[in-house]
């Protein structure tokens, strides 16, 4: 980004397991969003809060604009999935639905 450049830009993201299967468990949910969180900071985006549950998750971060939405997508289903089949965190192969819903927020307050 240039110098002087200012952006406050908020998106949700919502996206589902595959099939909408209840495949997070609450025993290991918190860890996948935690990693969830480190794979937004890791594309300079802000983690604002990553919750979810056993079939599907939402995240609400400060948009990087210099990274697209759907390359942040694409980047955190895969590197998640990969993340819980090598942690064997299921006792399936783990995937995500295809497609996310993406949503913006105004911060502003009257």
């Amino acid at each position: 980004m240039k110098p002087g450049t200012f952006t406050q830009m908020y998106v949700q993201l919502v996206f589902a397991v595959k099939n909408r299967d209840t495949l997070l468990k609450e025993n290991f949910r918190e860890r996948v969003f935690e990693y969830m969180s480190g794979i937004v900071t890791n594309l300079k985006h802000k983690s604002m809060i990553i919750n979810g549950t056993s079939n599907h998750v939402h995240i609400l971060l400060g948009l990087n604009p210099s990274v697209s939405v759907s390359d942040t997508v694409h980047d955190i289903k895969r590197s998640s999935s990969l993340f819980i089949n090598n942690e064997k965190l299921c006792p399936c192969r783990f995937s995500w639905q295809e497609g996310y819903g993406g949503f913006t927020y105004n911060t502003v307050h009257k």
